[in-house]
């Protein structure tokens, strides 16, 4: 074992791709209810809070990049699963599968308009060693 001090301090954001900037940042503020923080100038990129980690919406094209969505999802707490769900689905969103209950915590997957993968969770259980 080393005392090597990490390079690393935190995370500043997560970048998520976008096709259309002006539908996802409907999406992320109107349907998520995520609020808006920051336009990046005139470029087609602004940033999202949850919270405890800053969502920066960006459309790939405007920046010399290939479009490819996030196939991983982004756990997005919440305190009810089953409530955060179908406050979406009267929206229109539609989760695949069903509402997966880990033993630990509960879990509902979906995208946003360009099929980026998301997920709502809510941990119900403490993490191992804090009992």
């Amino acid at each position: 074992m080393t005392n090597q001090t990490s390079l690393v301090s935190g995370v500043d954001f997560i970048t998520v791709p976008t096709r259309d900037y002006e539908k996802a940042s409907e999406f992320y503020a109107t349907v998520l209810g995520l609020r808006f923080s920051k336009r990046w100038g005139d470029m087609p990129a602004g940033e999202f809070e949850t919270g405890s980690l800053t969502i920066a919406v960006m459309q790939s094209d405007a920046f010399g990049l290939e479009f490819q969505p996030h196939t991983h999802p982004i756990a997005l707490h919440v305190d009810d699963v089953e409530a955060a769900r179908a406050a979406l689905e009267e929206q229109g969103v539609t989760f695949v599968p069903d509402t997966i209950d880990s033993g630990v915590c509960h879990m509902a997957y979906f995208s946003d308009p360009d099929g980026n993968a998301l997920m709502f969770h809510h941990r119900y259980a403490p993490p191992a060693g804090n009992s």
